[in-house]
């Protein structure tokens, strides 16, 4: 794989999740009611597993997923709800866990979704942002790292749903794309 520019590599990676993961449980630490965990999937998945190991609390996980790019490298700019949460967050604490924050319109549909079904508190963990690529702003309340304009892949980051399980973060040169 040497088309690849590793941005974040696997040791820079574990330190940051570890780190959000003590500031969740520090936030959470006295909240009386049930966290939820609610991973976007698919390429939340490695990055949300190792999020829920470093958050030292009692917690449940759901996942849904949504849609707007496709096989594509760029978002097509129309957000679909592909498979939806199978439980209720009614008067829960939801941390949503996505892979990457780059328009904000994906989140933007799903924060107004989820709103309508009164939890808690809702708030935005990610992995990555793209602050170039911003066309409304969505508050990132954990963030692990921002990125350049480039497609980035790996850690459960795909290019047309390949490199997920690379370990790392990098740059896919552009050539290189399946």
């Amino acid at each position: 794989m040497g088309d690849i520019k590793v941005l974040f590599d696997e040791k820079k990676i574990a330190k940051r999740v570890a780190e959000l993961g003590r500031q969740i449980t520090s936030d959470y630490r006295d909240k009386k009611k049930e966290i939820l965990i609610v991973g976007v999937l698919k390429g939340s998945f490695v990055f949300m597993a190792d999020l829920c190991r470093a958050i030292d609390l009692p917690l449940k996980v759901g996942f849904l997923a949504l849609s707007s790019y496709g096989d594509e490298t760029k978002s097509t700019g129309q957000v679909r709800l592909v498979s939806d949460l199978g439980i209720p967050i009614r008067d829960k604490h939801v941390i949503v866990v996505e892979d990457i924050v780059d328009t904000g319109l994906t989140l933007q549909y799903l924060f107004d979704n989820l709103r309508s079904r009164n939890p808690a508190s809702l708030r935005l963990c990610s992995l990555l942002e793209k602050p170039a690529c911003k066309k409304v702003e969505i508050p990132i309340d954990y963030l692990g790292f921002q990125v350049p304009d480039e497609f980035v892949i790996g850690y459960g980051l795909d290019a047309a749903q390949l490199y997920r399980n690379l370990p790392y973060i990098g740059i896919l040169n552009v050539d290189a794309q399946p």
